[in-house]
């Protein structure tokens, strides 16, 4: 070993922020030049005098931040986030496949939603189209099928609808899922 400190690589976190403040978080990151992805979705909302077509969080108190650990401090010192998520006190990377999943679903434009968390399901791979290379958990709503993606660090979901005639079924084996980590509220 010639002593040479390597550089920390950069990987996406989740940081916890504030009830209806990831809006407001994802811009005072970006203008603190982090790569920030918030991904939204567009539901209907119904009050007793009217309708109104709203953009929610798909994952409610989280935002995702690219960034490289020397700078926590920083993300930490924005206003409206809580912590990170961690793991013994450590924050936790999240695997640039379930970011990118969930990505690839938001670029498309296709009918995205929360879902449970699922631990168990039918393992399927979108075949083809925009979504090809999407893999998660089969489920049937309503006589619609959809692939639901997870991101293992949040326990959280997603739904994204899909034609069962574009869907292969994967081995078990193939997705191995990974074990839950836990939350914790230690913010240094």
């Amino acid at each position: 070993m010639n002593g040479a400190v390597e550089p920390l690589s950069e990987a996406w976190y989740a940081v916890y922020t504030k009830f209806q403040h990831e809006k407001s978080v994802a811009s005072l990151l970006e203008r603190k030049d982090l790569q920030v992805f918030l991904p939204v979705y567009r539901t209907m909302h119904r009050w007793s005098d009217r309708n109104q077509l709203v953009i929610l969080p798909l994952f409610p108190c989280y935002v995702f931040v690219r960034t490289v650990l020397d700078r926590k401090l920083d993300v930490l010192r924005t206003a409206g986030v809580r912590w990170f998520v961690e793991n013994g006190g450590h924050a936790c990377s999240i695997p640039e496949t379930e970011i990118e999943a969930v990505r690839k679903i938001r670029a498309t434009g296709a009918r995205v939603q929360p879902h449970p968390f699922l631990k168990e399901g039918n393992p399927v791979r979108i075949r083809t189209g925009a979504l090809a290379g999407i893999e998660g958990l089969l489920v049937c709503i309503k006589n619609q099928s959809r692939v639901v993606i997870s991101v293992q660090l949040l326990q959280k979901s997603v739904a994204v609808e899909a034609e069962l005639t574009n869907l292969e079924t994967l081995s078990v084996s193939r997705r191995a899922m990974a074990s839950p980590a836990l939350v914790s509220r230690r913010s240094a």
